[in-house]
């Protein structure tokens, strides 16, 4: 019993040991060097994003291909959000990440060993069969019918067109060429033949601003297609301009699609997802809706800098969460953010770009395997794992357009170094647990703790326990479940206290 009992204080000196490297001092090392990158605060790409770009790729192969032959997608109910778009979505941001960081490789080829639509080469089309795959496009079909791809439907059918143009840039494959053709032509019809400019991704549902996602990615598809859709967009401009801008003189976040009404006003996720495309086609318009939105939203607060989910003079959202804004706190919102980190680089505004560069970073917790831990925790764990990551590969590397000028500037905030000073902190204490259960060593030469057996059995089953969770159900409540067995063993015998004869000498 006694060599179990060795055995299960070297097992928990070597895993506190490996806790403390692994998610607190490493991450907070490479927190430190990657926030003080450089390449943050002018257009290009860091090294934060080619190192997630070389960890992500071959894992989101692998999933994209498994949720695809699953089917799982065909089953999804339309109110599970995440569950539902955030598969398709997390796609074409992976997509379009690779579509940059192949421009910037072709600019600077000593950044990264390959070229990345050769690195990427599986993962692009993983990737692009999940967004085409019906399965995946259940909770549309739902919404629409067998005819989801003829009629509205304005979110899917642009991130199809979206995508399907950055896959032939990065393969040259022509098969799916006649799709992207027809989606773009239909769509842009469809856009301006509407009364408002405006049209539906839901029955009844109009999110204004992926209706200028698709009026940019229709544009994009030009290129390819050596179409010509530049007047379309000009006059596109019309479902965005006097009546159909809310108080702000911002495009709302949702408005009704018939008359152009707007049902909720401009927030800081949709402001921000706005300017990533809007430059593209009427840059004009952009740079007033980017000074509108930094005067109203932008914020420093509590160490950090960011984008508000609603405008300072709406009291009493500052602590809230839903499945668009994510996590609000203090009123800085995570989509905000890092849409804004997206929105500001291609702006040119990297005063604004690197601070939120900064921050996602340091927030993200990068472990030494490339895994971002909260992106991942906010991610839906079983339908779109890797969401948050692509999301965050996606706003790093975008680059600002043709007649943004770059404006620098900037620092990074309190708080990255704040959470640098709380990883080490906590790992150093965590180690020294690690010191301390080795320790345990020499107390067991004294003899067994009580309950010996029933102490033996209950690590075993509490650590099988901890560890099955984690790799089989929900990572963090596995991690939560082995701090019993870390904490073991319980009374094991202490040392004699020395006892002292009368000059003072131990006797």
């Amino acid at each position: 019993m006694r060599g179990a009992f060795r055995a299960m204080i070297v097992v928990n000196a070597a895993a506190l040991a490996f806790v403390a490297l692994w998610f607190f001092l490493i991450p907070a090392g490479t927190i430190a060097r990657d926030a003080t990158d450089g390449a943050l605060e002018k257009p290009g790409v860091g090294r934060a994003a080619w190192k997630l770009f070389r960890e992500l790729t071959p894992r989101y192969e692998r999933w994209a291909r498994r949720h695809v032959a699953s089917g799982r997608g065909a089953n999804t109910p339309v109110t599970d959000i995440s569950g539902s778009e955030w598969p398709v979505f997390g796609s074409a941001f992976y997509v379009w990440s690779v579509e940059s960081l192949q421009e910037a490789w072709e600019k600077d080829p000593s950044r990264f060993p390959v070229a990345p639509k050769e690195f990427a080469r599986a993962a692009v089309e993983a990737a692009k069969d999940l967004i085409l795959d019906p399965a995946s496009a259940g909770w549309v079909r739902k919404y629409w019918g067998d005819d989801y791809l003829t009629r509205e439907d304005c979110f899917y059918r642009m991130l199809i067109i979206g995508s399907l143009t950055a896959h032939y840039r990065l393969t040259g494959e022509t098969k799916h060429l006649a799709t992207l053709r027809s989606q773009t032509e239909a769509l842009a019809a469809e856009i301006d033949n509407s009364t408002t400019g405006l049209i539906d991704d839901y029955p009844g549902q109009c999110y204004n601003t992926d209706v200028v996602a698709a009026v940019a990615t229709i544009r994009r598809a030009d290129a390819v297609l050596g179409t010509d859709h530049s007047a379309f967009a000009k006059r596109a401009l019309r479902g965005f301009q006097g009546r159909n801008l809310d108080t702000l003189a911002l495009v709302p976040f949702q408005a009704d699609s018939r008359t152009g009404r707007t049902l909720v006003r401009a927030r800081g996720s949709s402001n921000s997802y706005l300017c990533i495309f809007a430059p593209e086609v009427w840059p004009e318009a952009s740079a007033e809706w980017y000074a509108i939105y930094e005067k109203h939203f932008w914020q420093h607060r509590w160490t950090a800098d960011g984008f508000r989910e609603l405008p300072a003079e709406v009291p009493g959202y500052d602590w809230w969460l839903d499945v668009d804004a994510g996590p609000v706190l203090a009123g800085h919102g995570i989509s905000a953010d890092a849409f804004g980190l997206a929105a500001a680089r291609v702006n040119g505004r990297f005063d604004h770009a690197k601070p939120l560069a900064a921050e996602a970073i340091a927030v993200s917790w990068p472990l030494p395997d490339g895994t971002l831990a909260l992106p991942r925790l906010l991610s839906n764990a079983t339908e779109a794992p890797l969401v948050g990551e692509a999301g965050i590969l996606f706003a790093l590397t975008r680059q600002p357009l043709s007649g943004f000028a770059a404006r620098t500037g900037g620092s990074v905030p309190t708080l990255v170094w704040i959470i640098v000073g709380m990883l080490t902190l906590v790992g150093l204490y965590v180690a020294w647990l690690a010191f301390r259960t080795w320790r345990l060593l020499r107390r067991l030469k004294l003899g067994l703790p009580r309950a010996a057996k029933t102490q033996w059995v209950a690590w075993i089953m509490s650590a099988a326990l901890g560890l099955v969770t984690a790799f089989a159900i929900f990572a963090p409540a596995g991690a939560a479940l082995l701090i019993v067995p870390l904490g073991m063993p319980f009374g094991l015998p202490k040392p004699p206290k020395a006892r002292k004869c009368g000059s003072g000498i131990p006797a």
